[in-house]
């Protein structure tokens, strides 16, 4: 799932992702357990060396917080709305 993560998106834009601004669109991953953790910082080390990025990383690791489920009419919300992907 870390390999998608990083494939799929700028992990060098603060608090930005494509159109989408704000801190909601920060780039974070959150960790369940000490395991995950460590193999979240271990691929941010390994991206870091690897040059991939020209930018710093500025993705966050951070403990989950509780989820909670965005309201209904945000669900489905590209199927909702007659597309079946983002167009970033």
């Amino acid at each position: 799932m870390l390999d998608v993560f990083w494939r799929n998106h700028d992990p060098t834009t603060r608090n930005r992702q494509g159109p989408d601004v704000g801190s909601q669109y920060r780039s974070v991953v959150f960790y369940h357990s000490p395991e995950q953790k460590a193999a979240a910082e271990a691929k941010l080390a390994e991206l870091e060396k690897s040059g991939r990025f020209r930018r710093p990383i500025v993705t966050q690791i951070e403990p989950a917080p509780t989820f909670y489920r965005a309201e209904e009419y945000h669900q489905q919300y590209l199927a909702k709305h007659g597309r079946t992907h983002c167009a970033i």
